[in-house]
């Protein structure tokens, strides 16, 4: 639901959210807005460029920056690393590689500084819900498949999933177009439970993976509209709390454009695959699927040198930017949501 979900929010202008960030750091508007403007997970603080390390690691990135998309390829093959992806890729990737080689070596990361496996699982979200082609601006958007890709930020592998189709009750009767789009059947959620059931059991998925509890997780969407819009007008519709571990989550789409340095019309998930020599494996705008072809990016952007770290969060009804400078915080444990008064 990629494409759909950037076509609606262009054009959904009645619905207002705010990304401002919060106030306490705007320097933040950088990371937001800014979708090419260098990343901060680059930058040392002032004080660390007096480490000659830092030395070596801009002479590497000066030679790099020389470097032929082939020369790139054969080092990287040296290196043992992953040579697929276009030439901006690759040079980040190898940067990367060096840059940790040159840290580990300093042995200077401070007690209690946030690593970038600082959460254990990562648990993406795709959410497919009701449509139609024309979108009209009053259409109400219930979800109808919720699926969970689970990721191990340690091993580098999925691990499981999760996934239930929802039935709708605004509008019960699918489009024909959500059906060609989504491939979900008017028989598939005929038969399935509402939004209440479903997300019980959910939670109860995530508590018996131990979640919040024995191990840090964090949830990762393909932009913000699944949190934000999707999970806040489903909560509305069934008359729930929105519940409090889907309140911040990783924007992957933010997190991509300032890493790899891209503008936000190369940040749709077609082309993120593309740019980091991927293809998109199993059926377009199938929630599952999307959320594991969302994995396989997260997981080269882990393996590229990128800190998966919270960027966006609820607050007040209102999707906020959280700020680059914030404390890592892992998801709170997961616990069914209450019911609206």
């Amino acid at each position: 639901m990629d494409e759909y979900k950037e076509n609606i929010q262009q054009q959904s202008e009645h619905f207002k959210l705010s990304t401002k960030p919060d106030v306490e750091d705007a320097s933040c508007r950088l990371v937001s807005c800014n979708i090419g403007e260098p990343d901060s997970q680059e930058s040392p603080t002032p004080g660390e460029f007096s480490d000659p390390v830092y030395k070596e690691i801009a002479v590497a990135n000066g030679h790099i920056n020389r470097m032929t998309k082939e020369e790139l390829r054969s080092k990287l093959a040296e290196l043992k690393l992953d040579t697929r992806g276009v030439k901006d890729v690759m040079k980040k990737r190898l940067k990367n590689y060096y840059k940790k080689q040159k840290l580990s070596l300093m042995q200077s990361v401070k007690k209690g500084e946030a690593m970038d496996t600082y959460y254990d699982y990562i648990c993406v979200v795709d959410f497919e819900a009701t449509c139609e082609q024309d979108n009209p601006p009053e259409f109400t958007h219930e979800i109808i498949e919720f699926p969970i890709v689970l990721f191990n930020t340690h091993t580098l592998e999925i691990e499981d999933s999760f996934q239930e189709y929802v039935r709708p009750e605004v509008n019960p009767q699918l489009s024909e177009f959500c059906i060609k789009l989504t491939g979900i059947t008017q028989k598939m959620v005929d038969e399935a439970d509402t939004f209440p059931d479903v997300l019980n059991r959910v939670v109860l998925w995530l508590q018996e993976k131990e979640l919040g509890t024995k191990y840090k997780y964090a949830i990762l969407t393909d932009g913000s509209w699944d949190m934000s819009k999707f999970m806040n007008t489903q909560c509305r519709i069934s008359r729930l709390r929105y519940p409090q571990f889907a309140r911040k989550w990783i924007n992957v789409k933010k997190l991509y454009g300032n890493f790899y340095r891209v503008p936000r019309t190369q940040t749709k998930l077609s082309s993120m695959l593309e740019k980091l020599g991927l293809k998109y494996e199993g059926r377009p705008h199938s929630g599952l699927d999307d959320s594991r072809n969302i994995a396989r990016v997260a997981l080269r952007m882990l393996q590229d040198g990128c800190q998966l770290r919270v960027n966006e969060r609820m607050h007040e009804g209102q999707l906020r930017t959280v700020p680059n400078s914030a404390p890592f915080e892992g998801a709170p444990p997961p616990h069914p949501p209450h019911s609206r008064n």
